[in-house]
């Protein structure tokens, strides 16, 4: 009998499910790089998944696949290594089971994390996260969800899991005005509303007319929309956008740019590092402090600048009482 099947299934089930509790999206992250897996080394040994021995994951063969991830799949190295994660957390757990197998599991956890270059910080200037803003057609119903998505991404920094998972319940516009969300690492934290992104959430839940446990942002069929959904809406509206802001054009717009608009609008507002980690739900201080680094042409946007829609919050209270009112552990 196979030994790679039920570690496996062990894997999943014991190790992940019950003993590390971990999120839905690790395990599917896992369950995705290690399906790339066993589907190339099918390939390669030229027999079926379910025949394959954990002899059969040898740290040439696990050192040819993630050579296939970046030449074939043209992956870059942060995939790459987020693969390689995976791979080496499931040889840790059957290390623990499998001792006779010690030394071909020693030589793939040896396979090290490959360095990469790190680049600037993308981010979009005032004028071209209004013309972002601008781009959704707000007549249709589609568009004024769009609109509403887009300037809650900017204004909040939401990562696009934490978008696609609020719920109508999560929008609070009494006194106050906040967005609860469970972000990474199950940590839940609150994110004010400027006065314009709670007038447009209201008006858009008015619209809704959703219960409190129903999508905040649905898709035509009434269901949450998919990451790469938000993907493609970000892309559409930002391609358009060009049309009217031409330096948009060469920028990749994507869901986690606008996490960095919001980012470098708390920094450009004067907003603490330690402020501006908290906002994000940054682990770690030592995340945030890219965007200290980022260089770049400077944007109008200011504490000062009434049409940032972005940043607004600065005009409408110091950055220490964001600290106070804002976030939960």
């Amino acid at each position: 009998m196979s030994l790679l099947a039920p570690t496996l299934q062990a894997f999943f089930t014991q190790r992940l499910a019950t003993q590390r509790q971990a999120s839905g999206q690790t395990v599917a992250a896992y369950r995705d790089a290690l399906r790339l897996l066993l589907e190339f080394v099918a390939r390669q040994a030229q027999t079926a998944p379910s025949k394959l021995d954990l002899a059969d994951l040898d740290a040439p063969m696990i050192a040819a696949f993630l050579d296939h991830l970046e030449r074939t799949r043209g992956n870059s190295a942060r995939t790459r290594n987020a693969r390689l994660a995976a791979i080496h957390s499931l040889f840790r757990f059957a290390a623990l089971r499998h001792p006779e197998h010690a030394g071909s599991i020693q030589r793939v956890l040896a396979i090290p994390q490959k360095r990469f270059d790190r680049a600037l910080v993308s981010f979009l200037t005032r004028q071209e996260a209004e013309a972002l803003l601008a781009s959704p057609d707000r007549s249709t119903w589609i568009g004024r969800r769009d609109h509403t998505l887009l300037l809650v991404a900017v204004q909040t920094g939401l990562r696009v899991a934490e978008l696609i998972a609020l719920r109508c319940a999560d929008v609070q516009l009494a006194t106050g005005p906040h967005i609860r969300c469970h972000g990474k690492s199950r940590k839940q934290r609150c994110t004010p509303l400027t006065t314009q992104t709670a007038a447009t959430l209201r008006a858009w839940l008015t619209e809704r007319q959703g219960n409190p446990a129903d999508p905040l942002f649905p898709s035509r069929r009434g269901g949450p929309l998919s990451p790469d959904a938000v993907q493609s809406l970000v892309a559409k509206h930002a391609n358009r956008a060009a049309q009217r802001c031409p330096s948009l054009g060469p920028k990749n717009v994507t869901p986690h740019v606008l996490r960095h608009t919001c980012a470098m609008a708390l920094r450009e507002a004067g907003v603490d590092i330690s402020t501006i980690a908290l906002w994000l739900g940054h682990e770690s201080i030592a995340t945030t402090q890219i965007y200290p680094d980022a260089t770049g042409p400077p944007t109008p946007c200011s504490p000062s600048s009434r049409g940032c829609d972005y940043a607004d919050y600065a005009t409408r209270e110091p950055p220490h009482a964001t600290t106070h009112n804002a976030f939960s552990a």
